[in-house]
């Protein structure tokens, strides 16, 4: 006999609980055999994965099974062979209190950076009594199959970083379409109004070049890797363009690196061959403005081998204040990106949309600040 999903889900949990003691009684399981997962139950028993899930939660809850992420469920140690009967939950009320809601938040990989926002969030879904997953995604298929099994799990909201992301995914259109609650962190798709909390990166590299104008310098480069429609490098190199124009300085053509390859990512303290032709053709540069302190990290090493001191001839200066910054020979002046502002404006912006907000889509733009170190030289 199949139970039927319908409004009677609280009760309909508990019936599911009973039947899979049933199941594990009439098996004869084993400790520590596996117990059929949340789909397999929902397909037996003609119920929702979530109504099965609540069901084994319970089952945990009460030591009767255990979960290993990854391999499945699986029959407890003290229920052993022979056991002459299976206790049924205990503590009914404390099963009936309303579960934390979940929300996710999916990162295309984990470094310094993303593991700051990480923990800023963390302590804020605290607050909100809601219980936060962390899903990593290889490549944007991998994100889209993170999102729709969030999705269909019924996690509540996620939060999604796509780093360095041209295009939005159709996944991504397909929730924002459904109204699921979804936050975008430091990344502005132009194709679609959706809620997102990003720094301000426009005004962070105005800010570095004004810094840089303030400490005596008038010769100032940039270099970038290709825009490639991410928003975050093209708002950068506005700022720096922008900067300049406000303080009656030309913004000479061959002054600015636009397309560096990324390769310089496997070998940091090399030096860069692009990068070596760039400062080689440009002796009046004092300064340099780099998109991201990776690519800073890769010029000041280059300069250094080129036996262009820094920052004595020529000053360096990054974006983001990674953890690397400060290790560096010549510790990098850089814009910090406060994470701990992106983490707690992304969890109550998705909490807002969790309770129904109908407000059309919001834009939190988070200042960045400038952390002064030892690659940006004063000429007087």
């Amino acid at each position: 006999m199949k139970l039927r999903d319908n409004e009677t889900k609280p009760l309909l949990y508990k019936q599911m609980v009973v039947k899979v003691l049933e199941l594990i009684r009439s098996r004869k399981l084993k400790a520590h055999d596996p117990v059929p997962s949340e789909g397999e139950l929902a397909k037996l028993y003609g119920v929702s994965r979530m109504t099965a899930k609540l069901a084994l939660d319970i089952l945990v809850k009460q030591d009767i099974v255990y979960r290993l992420a990854r391999r499945g469920t699986f029959l407890s140690a003290r229920y052993v062979e022979g056991a002459e009967e299976l206790p049924l939950p205990r503590a009914a009320a404390h099963a009936e209190k309303p579960a934390k809601r979940k929300i996710a938040m999916v990162f295309p990989n984990m470094d310094d950076y993303t593991a700051r926002i990480i923990a800023s969030a963390e302590q804020e879904a605290r607050k909100l009594n809601c219980q936060l997953l962390i899903r990593i995604s290889l490549d944007k298929d991998d994100e889209s199959e993170c999102l729709q099994e969030l999705y269909e799990d019924r996690v509540d909201g996620v939060i999604l970083y796509p780093r360095g992301r041209i295009a939005c995914s159709e996944k991504v259109l397909e929730l924002s379409r459904l109204r699921y609650p979804l936050v975008i962190i430091d990344r502005i798709f132009r194709e679609v109004q959706i809620d997102c909390v990003y720094h301000d990166h426009y005004q962070g590299a105005y800010n570095l070049v004004q810094y840089l104008i303030g400490r005596g310098h008038k010769e100032i480069g940039y270099i970038s890797m290709s825009f490639d429609g991410v928003t975050s490098r093209e708002d950068r190199y506005k700022g720096y363009l922008q900067a300049l124009r406000d303080h009656k300085l030309t913004a000479n053509e061959g002054y600015a690196l636009l397309h560096c390859s990324e390769d310089y990512m496997n070998r940091l303290s090399e030096s860069n061959l692009q990068l070596e032709a760039f400062i080689g053709s440009n002796p009046a540069l004092t300064a340099i403005v780099c998109a991201d302190d990776y690519l800073a990290t890769s010029c000041l090493y280059t300069a250094l081998k080129m036996n262009v001191p820094v920052p004595d001839q020529l000053s360096v200066i990054g974006f983001s204040d990674i953890q690397l910054s400060s290790l560096l020979p010549i510790p990098l002046t850089t814009a910090r990106q406060t994470t701990e502002q992106i983490g707690q404006a992304a969890i109550n912006l998705l909490f807002k949309r969790m309770d129904k907000s109908r407000e059309g889509a919001v834009t939190i733009k988070v200042k960045t600040s400038i952390i002064e170190r030892s690659s940006v030289k004063t000429i007087d």
